[in-house]
């Protein structure tokens, strides 16, 4: 493949591995059942006026499979986390004992774990819709290559032939990924 070309096909596909890696980060906040500090990656809580996320103020551990500890840096900090995680809404209920901030991760009953696999679902199709834009987006820019900078035509139609083996590629590890969360969700 020429160079030109080689540079469009390798632009998408960061493009592409750019979508993927949202979605990997996407489908590790669904809570499947068993505790998950990055659970709490989309809250945050206001610490001196800032919203400033959870793990900044405080450290969150897992002693169990069933239990997310979470220990402020600062005591004054307790009761902001605590309302934070229930204004959040994560399906959490938080109890202290003064120190530590205790999260029971509940099993999940056969209606959420039906909504959560319909949200990866969703999720999984519009990292599908994004890698294919950056599919049309790398075509795009062979045409223009084609048209403008002298690439042969020989040269795009391989290009795009390599472009939709990448995005071949990517489109099946989404669906792995998919497949994946919705195993661990459906898992008791």
């Amino acid at each position: 493949m020429l160079p030109k070309a080689k540079e469009i096909v390798e632009a998408a596909d960061r493009k592409m591995q750019d979508s993927l890696a949202f979605l990997e980060e996407d489908l590790k906040t669904y809570r499947a059942g068993k505790a998950n500090p990055s659970i709490f990656n989309g809250v945050t809580v206001d610490y001196y006026g800032t919203p400033t996320p959870i793990g900044q103020v405080a450290s969150i551990t897992t002693p169990d499979a069933k239990t997310l500890a979470i220990q402020p840096w600062e005591r004054s900090m307790i009761s902001k986390i605590e309302k934070a995680i229930l204004d959040a809404n994560v399906g959490l209920t938080p109890s202290n004992n003064g120190e530590v901030i205790r999260c029971v991760v509940p099993a999940l009953t056969e209606e959420r774990r039906r909504e959560l696999i319909k949200k990866a679902g969703v999720a999984g199709e519009t990292c599908k819709v994004s890698i294919r834009n950056a599919r049309r987006d790398g075509i795009d820019a062979l045409k223009k290559a084609q048209k403008n900078d002298g690439l042969s035509e020989d040269g795009e139609k391989e290009g795009e032939d390599e472009l939709q083996k990448v995005t071949d590629k990517r489109v099946k590890e989404v669906d792995a990924l998919i497949s994946a969360k919705e195993k661990e969700i459906l898992t008791v």
